[in-house]
């Protein structure tokens, strides 16, 4: 439709063009021929001078009006090629994705609650990736080139927060935009998008700084969770210790740095354990957040307390909190990595 429109607009600009009114032989007929004796002293021009102009300004708005048509219709074939070209790009990526072509590669911290978001996302949707773990330490697996180029395809935002601290942000990060249709599938519920969002920013503002104090709450924990790390990520030798004691220790301290800044209490144990019953009865009586399904804020949640699986935190959460219930519908929801890649 777009295309029959350019062309349509082409024509009319070529015509316009063609057509004898824009002629500068048939103008003339077009100008009246009246005595303008008194308007000559007027204007300091005869008869001539003036019917030459009015032959003049008929020829150049009708020359002017066809090349605009022309160059109007001559964009928007380019944009409508443009778009049509896109579409099809996009089309031929939809298929080869649903062909199972889709092949992506997580580069994670095995207890980075921002790693593990992603994870469980990958998961719930059956997703196939590979797994690359990093050293927390070295970090030589994400030093190649492009990886600046990667990082820089969303665009930042800096902002000052209610703190007058300066921040990076970016722009919706929590409003999932789909049409009508799908909005009323995945938001069957008035205030469910509402509700989504709410909890997906309580996510990453509250339960994500509750991680790093709870597991690094100790040095016997702090050494436990990177002897985890070094474990799952296949170090040598020399790399994994010096991961494990130097990562141990950095993190230990920095989870003091947060417990202080956070305000948290001197037993960081029962700041978790309010985040995790807070979340059990914002659910209430519902399988999950989203109904019958998982939505993006159980995904969140379920992603950050992940992390602590294997850990002295995890076990004391699911024995003092109700979380149980809920974190084994998302086990299932989800199902492991190694099913389904």
């Amino acid at each position: 439709m777009a295309a029959a429109c350019a062309r349509t607009i082409g024509k009319v600009g070529w015509n316009i063009l063609e057509s004898p009114a824009c002629r500068a032989g048939n103008i003339a007929s077009l100008v009246p021929r009246v005595s303008l004796h008194g308007s000559s002293r007027a204007y300091g021009t005869g008869v001539a001078g003036f019917r030459s102009k009015l032959l003049f300004t008929p020829l150049r708005v009708g020359r002017v009006l066809g090349c605009a048509y022309l160059v109007g219709g001559g964009l928007g074939l380019y944009q409508t090629i443009q778009l049509s070209v896109q579409h099809h790009l996009a089309e031929e990526e939809g298929k080869a994705y649903s062909d199972g072509d889709l092949k992506l590669t997580l580069y994670q911290y095995k207890t980075c609650p921002f790693c593990s978001k992603v994870r469980a996302f990958l998961d719930y949707h059956r997703l196939p990736y590979e797994i690359v773990e990093v050293n927390p330490v070295m970090r030589k697996e994400i030093k190649w080139e492009t990886i600046s180029e990667i990082l820089r395809c969303y665009p930042e935002m800096k902002a000052v927060n209610e703190k007058g601290k300066e921040v990076t942000e970016f722009n919706n990060k929590y409003w999932v935009m789909v049409n009508e249709a799908e909005g009323q599938t995945m938001y069957p519920e008035k205030d469910s998008r509402k509700e989504e969002i709410k909890w997906r920013k309580w996510a990453d503002d509250w339960l994500v700084h509750l991680i790093s104090p709870n597991v690094y709450r100790t040095t016997g924990e702090a050494l436990a969770s990177f002897d985890y790390i070094v474990r799952e990520g296949k170090f040598g030798t020399y790399e994994g210790f010096f991961a494990k004691y130097v990562g141990a220790a950095a993190m230990f301290v920095i989870s003091k740095r947060l417990k202080s800044r956070h305000n948290l209490q001197d037993d960081v144990r029962q700041d978790l354990y309010k985040a995790v019953n807070d979340w059990v009865a914002a659910i209430g009586k519902k399988k999950f957040m989203g109904g019958d399904q998982p939505n993006l804020a159980d995904l969140a949640v379920y992603g950050i307390l992940r992390v602590m699986e294997g850990l002295e935190a995890w076990d004391d959460m699911m024995e003092n909190t109700k979380v149980k219930s809920w974190y084994r519908c998302m086990e299932k929801a989800t199902q492991s990595h190694e099913d389904h890649n």
